[in-house]
């Protein structure tokens, strides 16, 4: 099965991104994939953290929604909308959501951010919590391929990567595929990106499919791209460096039974 990661370099305004957003999905149908994984933020890269309030819509109906739908719907794949703005029951707060949605365009998986970012090195600082509610339940979907294999997917977003518990949660729940939409920092993602990807991967014998946010962005944050598919033995099957484009690699369901037969490593945890 084609699977497609989607790296955007995201400005302030909605109606853009959204048109980005379509020209990059487009471009992932036409090169044959069936899931195309949009990056955190597709949305929406504010030039402040409250600007996500605006913008936020209640889970079922909204602008953007809208937009996941009607793209999954007409090209005919899955569209995973990277995250979203949910309204949560506070005034001050949203969910940061990612959304599955099935090529007749219903949407099939919600999953709200478990973790939220803060970092503060004097001269970046980040603290998502100040608007964003954290989820707190891992969540899996199944996808049905054209050829008929059905694929376990689980759902994580940028800074769950650092949390290893998440993923292995993923894996005792039989995922083949986990998804991490991202938004790094430039100065993260050069540490720590893709020897996280890769661990992952490994760790839990499966593919990890990563879209990223690559660039300098109008608000003058700047993001690590490099969005990438892992596959079950650590390769990296296809990588973005920076700027916009389509990451379109292929998940091979013989070489993961292969490796995980090869070494059985999910059978022999004890902890």
């Amino acid at each position: 099965m084609k699977v497609a990661a989607i790296q955007m370099v995201s400005g302030t305004q909605l109606e853009a991104n959204l048109r980005a957003a379509r020209a990059l999905l487009e471009q992932a149908a036409r090169q044959g994939a069936e899931l195309a994984v949009l990056p955190e933020y597709f949305c929406t890269m504010g030039h402040k953290d409250t600007d996500k309030l605006a913008l936020r819509e209640a889970h079922g109906e909204g602008v953007i929604q809208q937009f996941l739908a009607t793209a999954a719907r007409t090209l005919q794949m899955w569209v995973v909308g990277g995250t979203l703005p949910l309204q949560t029951t506070s005034e001050d707060r949203v969910h940061n959501t990612t959304l599955v949605f099935n090529p007749a365009g219903e949407c099939v998986a919600r999953y709200d951010k478990i973790h939220l970012f803060q970092f503060d090195n004097g001269r970046e600082q980040y603290y998502e919590s100040r608007v964003i509610e954290a989820g707190g339940t891992p969540v899996q979907f199944d996808l049905q391929a054209r050829d008929g294999h059905s694929w376990r997917v689980g759902l994580s977003v940028c800074y769950d990567l650092r949390f290893p518990e998440l993923y292995r949660a993923h894996a005792r729940a039989g995922a083949d595929l986990m998804l991490v939409p991202s938004a790094f920092t430039h100065t993260t993602g050069q540490a720590h990106w893709e020897v996280l990807l890769r661990a992952r991967a490994i760790e839990n014998l499966a593919y990890v499919l990563a879209p990223a946010q690559g660039g300098v962005h109008e608000n003058g944050r700047h993001t690590w791209g490099q969005s990438m598919l892992v596959d079950p033995w650590g390769t990296v099957l296809g990588q973005q460096a920076e700027g916009e484009g389509v990451v379109v690699s292929v998940l091979d369901a013989e070489r993961l039974r292969a490796v995980r037969q090869q070494l059985p490593a999910l059978t022999h945890r004890v902890l």
